[in-house]
C-alpha cells in the first residue's frame, strides 16, 4: 500500500512538468527557409543565399492575405555552412527554421570544388530534412535562383521540385535527386552521384523583378536543364537530351517520356509513349572480366503517327516495335559511351559487379572508375505497343487516297 502511495506521488508531481512546452516556438518568432542557394564567396569561402517565405503574402486572395512578394532572400558569408547560417541573423529578425526546407541550390563554382564541404551540416542537422532536393544552378549563381519568382507557383522552390517530378513522370530526362541520395551516392565505392542541372532561362535580371508576375508571358523563367555527373564528390561535367534519358532508364526510373522514329522516308514520323519501363541489370563473366548487360522491356501506345499507316495491320505493329527498340538501344549505347568517357560510374554498375563476385571487386574497387571506362556493355531491347489511341487509321491515308 506504502509502494502505490509513494508511486501516486511521484506522477502528482510529474505531471505539471509533462504538460509544459519546454521548446515551444511561436510562429512569429521563425523565419521559414524554403531553399538555401551556396555560391563562391569572395572573402569567405561561401556566400549563402536564404530564401524565406512571408507567410502573409503566400496567402494571398484568401481573408487576410497580403498583396506583397511570397519570398524574401537573405545572403549571408562564412568558411563554413554553419558560420554563414549565424553570421545571417544580423540580418533576420526571427530564428531561421530549417524544417520546411525544400531545396538546396549549389553554383557550379562550388559543385567543381568544395561541395563535400557543404555535405556533413545539411546531414548532421536534426532539423533539415535529407529528403531535400539538391540542383546544381547552371550558367548562373544559386542566389539567382533561390530569388527568381514563378507565376503558377507563388513559391519558387515548389514550381522547381513540382517541375522535377513532372518531367520525371512526362521526359524522363530528370529524376528526384535529395540530400539522402547524394550521399548515398558519395559514399559508395561503385556508383557516383547525379544531380540536376537548373537554368534561369531568358532576362535573368527580370526574374527577379515583381513585375514579371503581371505579365502573361515572363521574359524570365526556371527550367531543368541536364544531369550533373560527379566523381570523388565533384563535378565532371554534364549529360544532356536523350542521353540524360538514357540515365533514368538505365536506372529503372522512367516513367513515361516519347520515342521518335522514322517511317516509309519521313523523319519522326511516328511517336511512341511508354506507358510501362522495366530495366535490369546484370553481371556475367567473361575471361575473369565482368560484362555488364542491360535488360529493358518496355509497353507503350502510339501518341502520334504523322504519315499514311495502317495500324490494325499486325506486321507494321511489329516494325514499329522494332524501329523503336532499335532507337532505345541507340540511346542507351550513346549514354554509357558518354560516361564513360568521364569515367564516372553514375549506373551503379561497380555495386553489381560487387555482389556478384566479392573477391574480384576487392581487386578493382581502388580503381573501379578506370575499369569501368572500358567495361563492356550489352544492351537487349524488348519494346511492344500496347494501344494505337482512339485512330488506328490516321487521316493521312484518307488524304492520300
Amino acid at each position: 500500500m506504502k509502494r502505490y502511495l509513494l508511486l501516486s506521488i511521484c506522477v502528482l508531481f510529474l505531471l505539471p512538468s509533462l504538460t509544459a512546452c519546454w521548446n515551444q516556438k511561436e510562429l512569429t518568432d521563425l523565419a521559414f527557409v524554403m531553399g538555401i542557394g551556396i555560391d563562391k564567396g569572395k572573402k569567405e569561402k561561401f556566400d549563402v543565399s536564404f530564401q524565406i517565405v512571408n507567410p502573409g503574402n503566400v496567402s494571398a486572395g484568401q481573408v487576410g492575405g497580403g498583396q506583397g512578394l511570397p519570398i524574401a532572400v537573405y545572403k549571408s558569408s562564412g568558411d563554413t555552412l554553419t558560420e554563414a547560417a549565424r553570421q545571417a541573423t544580423k540580418k533576420i529578425s526571427r530564428r531561421l527554421y530549417y524544417a520546411h526546407t525544400n531545396l538546396v541550390v549549389v553554383s557550379e563554382a562550388v559543385a567543381k570544388t568544395d561541395l563535400l564541404d557543404l555535405i556533413d551540416a545539411l546531414d548532421r542537422d536534426p532539423e533539415f530534412r535529407t529528403t531535400t532536393e539538391m540542383v546544381i544552378s547552371r550558367g548562373s549563381s544559386a542566389e539567382n535562383l533561390v530569388s527568381a519568382l514563378t507565376n503558377l507557383d507563388k513559391l519558387p522552390v515548389n514550381k522547381i521540385t513540382k517541375e522535377l517530378k513532372s518531367t520525371q513522370n512526362m521526359l524522363g530526362e530528370n529524376m528526384s535527386v535529395n540530400v539522402d541520395d547524394f550521399v548515398s551516392g558519395i559514399i559508395s565505392s561503385g556508383k557516383e552521384p547525379i544531380l540536376n542541372g537548373y537554368k534561369v532561362m531568358g532576362k535573368k535580371e527580370q526574374a527577379l523583378k515583381a513585375e514579371s508576375l503581371q505579365s502573361t508571358k515572363s521574359d524570365a523563367y526556371l527550367e531543368a536543364n541536364g544531369l550533373a555527373v560527379f566523381k570523388n564528390g565533384k563535378l565532371k561535367g554534364w549529360i544532356e537530351k536523350n542521353n540524360a534519358r538514357g540515365v533514368i532508364w538505365i536506372l529503372n526510373k522512367v516513367k513515361s517520356t516519347d520515342i521518335n522514329v522514322d517511317w516509309d522516308g519521313k523523319k519522326n514520323a511516328i511517336s511512341m509513349a511508354p506507358i510501362r519501363s522495366k530495366t535490369k541489370v546484370s553481371v556475367k563473366f567473361k575471361n575473369g572480366k565482368p560484362v555488364i548487360h542491360i535488360r529493358i522491356e518496355d509497353e507503350g501506345w502510339i501518341s502520334e503517327a504523322n504519315t499514311a499507316i495502317d495500324l490494325t495491320n499486325p506486321k507494321v505493329i511489329e516494325n514499329i516495335d522494332k524501329l523503336v527498340e532499335k532507337e532505345i538501344k541507340r540511346q542507351i549505347v550513346s549514354t554509357v559511351k558518354a560516361a564513360q568517357k568521364k569515367k564516372s560510374d553514375i549506373f551503379g554498375f561497380g555495386e553489381r559487379v560487387h555482389r556478384a563476385d566479392p573477391k574480384l571487386w576487392k581487386k578493382l574497387k581502388r580503381n573501379w572508375n578506370e575499369h569501368f571506362a572500358n567495361i563492356e556493355v550489352n544492351v537487349e531491347v524488348d519494346s511492344y505497343i500496347r494501344r494505337e489511341g482512339i485512330r488506328t487509321k490516321p487521316f493521312w491515308s484518307t488524304m492520300n487516297k
